[in-house]
């Protein structure tokens, strides 16, 4: 399967410019994030999530489902690399929920690190709830905001931080080295323990996550989808059926899953 440009820019929306510029990697960024969601379906069925870009292109171009960090951000710098953009993949210690900057979780995470002329920007599609809509220049606080969603890296003594900000209040997503390679050998460990550890939230629990094109943000917990609207106000919802995760998964997070329902509301409940 190869690589087809047109059916990938029809799977995001995207009709604007294709130069390798920075403006034309943060609109990709956000149509990707707004198009594209982060779930975690196969592996909560305990299908094998295989790196190989044909796959995920068919995966998520042609058979219009989503994936996790890995999926989602290989085939972003599939397309990024084709448009002729610089690109380094990098890893990330996930520090949501971490404490304190004293402890050190493992490099589970994928992200790009891409170069325009003399600046470097960061992009990442493949974070969940926070996946980004612009490129992130590498720059120590540096914000930059889309709608609502309001962040910023922050460098101290070399750790570089990503941060979101929420009432006023800024928080760390992810720690990395901004010159550490996450060459394809780590990214595939990465890859075989997030799919298979019980230490990881995606073997036990169904998470789905998508950024709406008017600026709100759906997510999704095994039968508990919460909408947060563009000005923050958030809504829950309980879902009661298979019928109804099935349409859901359709119409919120534009995604075909298709015979898999049954067994992923088997698995959820």
């Amino acid at each position: 399967m190869s690589f087809n440009l047109k059916a990938y820019l029809r799977r995001i929306n995207y009709q604007g410019s294709l130069s390798c510029d920075e403006q034309t990697l943060s609109a990709l960024t956000q149509a990707h994030t707004q198009s594209i969601a982060f779930e975690n379906i196969d592996v909560l069925l305990g299908k094998d999530i295989v790196l190989c870009p044909n796959k995920i292109f068919k995966k998520l171009v042609y058979k219009q489902r989503g994936g996790y960090c890995f999926e989602l951000n290989i085939l972003f710098q599939t397309v990024l690399k084709y448009l002729g953009f610089q690109i380094m993949p990098l890893g990330a210690r996930v520090r949501l929920g971490v404490k304190s900057r004293c402890i050190m979780p493992a490099r589970t995470h994928l992200f790009l690190k891409v170069t325009i002329g003399d600046r470097v920007w960061l992009t990442d599609v493949g974070f969940g709830s926070y996946s980004l809509l612009t490129a992130l220049p590498l720059k120590h606080l540096a914000q930059r905001q889309v709608f609502q969603d309001v962040r910023r890296l922050e460098n101290m003594s070399g750790r570089w931080f990503q941060q979101a900000k929420d009432k006023g209040r800024w928080f760390d997503l992810y720690e990395f080295d901004a010159n550490l390679v996450m060459y394809e050998s780590d990214q595939k460990v990465a890859n075989w323990y997030t799919q298979t550890h019980s230490d990881t939230h995606f073997t036990s629990q169904l998470s789905v996550a998508r950024a709406l094109p008017n600026g709100g943000r759906a997510a999704l917990r095994n039968n508990i989808l919460r909408i947060v609207s563009n000005g923050g106000q958030d809504q829950l919802y309980e879902i009661k059926t298979a019928k109804q995760l099935a349409t859901i998964l359709e119409e919120t997070f534009n995604l075909k899953v298709g015979r898999y329902v049954w067994q992923l509301w088997k698995r959820i409940c």
